[in-house]
């Protein structure tokens, strides 16, 4: 592509710019490629590099690019669709479910946030379990799931083998309870340092976080809180299959 100068436009130039690259990557770039530095794009379309980070974390943030440590920005693949209700009306490690338990440990540290999901009161124990969810090969999601110890009192008090054999525990456990109900809210946030370790991204990348909350006997049992990159993945919902939709 030419050099292309940016004019007055009733959009912010950041704006025009994004759409400016995105018809560069579709012409010009094929997935995987490592775009140019950002010196290099800057000047190629007279902006200055404060603009141009703002397009291309936009970019980002739609799935059109991908930053990778020790290598630079590269065109992004299709985004990956990731089903988050493959099966209705189970718990956390049903079969089917497509998590994979990473460990877990008894605590009474909790965020105040998920601590008002669960209504507990200082000092109450949860058993607090990492997850792991893999497709194709690659980390999509992290997820926290915090469980009311007393909803699974056969684990606690009990000195497992290993931490992971301590979440299964957990999870086998919770498949005893009734399950009444459970809702689900998805929102945009930034990766934590854990989180974007175990996912292979920067800290503060976009992530997709969704917190779902589970009812048993009147209350609030467990609460879990996936992460999801942003930049890989297309959420879907319910038992028909995926239809691929375009962002942007």
């Amino acid at each position: 592509m030419g050099t292309t100068q940016l004019e007055t436009v009733p959009e912010p130039k950041y704006w025009h710019l994004k759409t400016v690259l995105s018809e560069a990557l579709d012409s010009e770039f094929t997935v995987g490629e490592i775009l140019p530095n950002e010196r290099d794009l800057a000047a190629r379309f007279g902006v200055a590099r404060a603009t141009l980070r703002q397009a291309l974390e936009q970019l980002e943030l739609e799935g059109r690019l991908q930053r990778r440590r020790g290598v630079g920005t590269t065109v992004a693949p299709p985004r990956v669709g990731v089903a988050v209700d493959p099966a209705r009306d189970t718990w956390p490690g049903a079969p089917g479910d497509a998590w994979q338990p990473v460990d877990a440990v008894e605590t009474d540290a909790v965020p105040a946030a998920v601590a008002a999901l669960l209504d507990t009161a200082p000092g109450d124990r949860v058993h607090l379990v990492r997850r792991s969810r893999v497709t194709g090969g690659q980390p999509v999601a992290a997820e926290l799931l915090y469980v009311l110890a007393e909803a699974v009192a056969g684990c606690s008090g009990v000195a497992p083998v290993s931490a992971a054999a301590h979440a299964r525990a957990v999870l086998h456990e919770l498949q005893a309870c009734e399950l009444e109900g459970r809702d689900r809210t998805v929102e945009l946030g930034s990766a934590r340092a854990e989180d974007a370790k175990q996912l292979d991204r920067l800290p503060g990348a976009p992530v997709l976080v969704v917190t779902t909350r589970y009812v048993s006997q009147g209350r609030t049992t467990a609460v879990a809180v996936a992460t999801y990159r942003a930049d890989t993945c297309r959420l879907t919902f319910g038992e028909s299959d995926a239809v691929s939709l375009l962002a942007g």
